[in-house]
């Protein structure tokens, strides 16, 4: 018998013992890989589904078209909530009026659920 096949029964002896009982337990059955963990992890944290910011910056000229990404810029997206960098208080002004046809479009390229507001900061 080897060392390491009786080491193993006496655990599970000692481990009946203490539990009360000499079912065989795997101690890893409850182990759950890592690279599992921390992907539900960054998903949770980020509030993206998998939606990065490069993303929105990649596709916002795109979406807004050349004069609206000249006087703004894609800042942050948290929780489903865009936040642009706006040049001026004009074109943040004229970006309020444009809301509604902005949240459409980026919501027809990323889908309805990853951006569900736009908000302005000047900058």
């Amino acid at each position: 018998m080897s060392a390491k096949s009786r080491t193993q029964r006496i655990r599970e002896e000692i481990l009946g013992e203490w539990r009360g009982t000499t079912e065989s337990y795997d101690a890893n059955s409850r182990v759950t890989p890592a690279s599992r963990l921390l992907a539900a992890v960054l998903n949770s944290v980020a509030g993206l589904n998998g939606l990065t910011e490069e993303d929105v910056q990649a596709a916002w000229r795109e979406v807004a078209g050349d004069f609206l990404a000249d006087n703004s810029h894609p800042q942050s997206v948290k929780d489903g909530h865009l936040l642009l960098r706006v040049t001026q208080p004009t074109m943040r002004f004229h970006l309020e009026q444009l809301k509604p046809m902005l949240l459409e479009r980026l919501r027809a390229k990323f889908g309805a659920d990853r951006i569900r507001s736009v908000r302005f900061t000047l900058g």
